[in-house]
């Protein structure tokens, strides 16, 4: 094992070899940003639904540990706008991270493939360059095709990542705007 990645080493091409560093780099980023986003929110949500069930049990108003708390309390009169307020800002809050997780998902495929292109285009130079017997064919384009699926890989890590924080995100926005609504509606 060891043995084939000193080899696979060896007959990169050093921007493959580049491309594959990138992506281990986003691969650390795009976890990094998944696991605190995703804990961070789990623990917004706990607060935010234990503040929605007070107010559905007959709580005057929302938790102090509720993200609308911040904004009822800036205003002494209790007004749709204040409230629209704390649901725009709740919704920048909680979709922090989603932009560069889209990032990855989609650009990674592409660093891959680039790293796959340039690998395949030195093969090319190295069977001009030799007798291009089959062997050498297929030892460069099997290397070469290590940086697409490498890029693959990470874009299907940050896709499912993305996806599982946008429905985090909406499910804690739904909160918040349930609170909202029990607030003004205990208001009339």
């Amino acid at each position: 094992m060891t043995n084939d990645l000193i080899d696979f080493y060896l007959k990169s091409h050093p921007v493959t070899l580049g491309v594959l560093a990138l992506l281990s780099l986003y691969f650390i980023i795009l976890n990094w940003v998944f696991f605190y986003r995703y804990f961070s929110l789990n623990g917004w949500l706990s607060k935010e639904s234990s503040s929605l069930e007070a107010l559905l049990l007959g709580a005057s108003t929302v938790s102090e540990f509720s993200f609308l708390n911040h904004f009822l309390k800036t205003s002494s009169k209790i007004t749709k706008e204040i409230l629209d307020l704390g649901m725009l800002a709740a919704t920048k809050e909680a979709t922090k991270g989603l932009s560069i997780l889209s990032i990855f998902a989609s650009t990674t495929p592409f660093i891959g493939l680039f790293g796959t292109v340039v690998s395949i285009l030195d093969t090319f130079t190295h069977i001009g360059q030799s007798s291009g017997s089959m062997s050498i064919i297929s030892s460069g384009v099997s290397d070469a095709l290590v940086a697409t699926a490498s890029g693959i890989f990470v874009a299907i890590f940050a896709y499912t990542y993305h996806q599982i924080l946008k429905r985090k995100s909406f499910e804690l926005i739904g909160f918040i705007q349930m609170q909202s609504e029990a607030i003004l509606a205990r208001r009339v």
